[in-house]
């Protein structure tokens, strides 16, 4: 009877203890379970915050774009600026093209670019071109985005189109002129209903439209993608963002170009 009321304590504490056990263990399953599912979400909000980052342009060589190896047409140039090179085209046959749409597949963008024109090229030119690609046939579809301007009398004014099949819009107001010749901040921008575009900032024009994400396709800078209306100017950057930015998050004119 003794040898059997001392085994019952210890029976209870082995019991107790594997309780414990068995408790710390659940206790550590479910911290893990938290852990992973924490991490899930970041990883998440990681590959979402990737797929929503920005591609930076720079125009500081001629072979290359970002990596992507490009076509040159005519003898476009390097220049140097107080901010770093930047390419120039003599607003005649200079351009580079790229096979890459780098807003394809965005439903949301911002599409910016830090440019000077120069006040004697032609009347209307088409300086950015992102244009899709149909992958079965390889041929342009209709779909498209560009910057343009419109020179008149020493000044610009901006002209931003979009359309994407069949669903288009121009945003041009040329009671809205800026000096040709010095460096500016250009930004268009959809939000899923609304496309604008402004000039440093500054609202030029905006309007209601249904713009599908545009499939993978090429862009050319310099010129239309078809090789007409050639610009007269400075590229220095570009930048394109899968989602609508806000003014405050538009890009500027770095400092030591402002005025110039």
């Amino acid at each position: 009877m003794l040898k059997v009321c001392l085994l019952f304590p210890a029976m209870f504490a082995v019991s107790i203890g594997m309780l414990s056990t068995l408790s710390s263990y659940n206790h550590g399953r479910e911290k893990e379970r938290w852990i992973e599912t924490v991490s899930a979400q970041t990883l998440q909000r990681a590959d979402k915050a990737e797929n929503q980052a920005s591609t930076i342009w720079r125009f500081d060589r001629l072979e290359s774009i970002d990596g992507h190896p490009t076509t040159v047409s005519g003898h476009p140039q390097l220049i140097e600026t107080p901010y770093g090179k930047a390419v120039q085209f003599n607003g005649v046959d200079d351009a580079l093209f790229v096979d890459v749409h780098p807003l394809a597949g965005a439903r949301t963008f911002t599409w910016e670019v830090i440019f000077r024109p120069d006040a004697d090229g032609q009347e209307a030119q088409r300086f950015f071109h992102l244009q899709e690609v149909d992958q079965a046939t390889g041929q342009d579809t209709d779909s498209r985005m560009l910057f343009e301007t419109r020179l008149e009398d020493g000044q610009w004014c901006l002209d931003s189109f979009a359309t994407t099949k069949g669903q288009g819009l121009t945003l041009l107001d040329c009671k809205l002129l800026h000096p040709a010749g010095k460096w500016f901040s250009l930004t268009a921008v959809y939000d899923g209903k609304v496309f604008s575009n402004y000039v440093d900032g500054v609202l030029q024009g905006s309007g209601d439209v249904h713009l599908v994400p545009q499939s993978a396709g090429r862009s050319s800078i310099g010129t239309r993608i078809n090789k007409t209306f050639y610009f007269k100017g400075a590229v220095l950057m570009a930048r394109m963002t899968p989602r609508a930015l806000t003014p405050s998050e538009f890009l500027k004119v770095p400092p030591p170009l402002a005025g110039k």
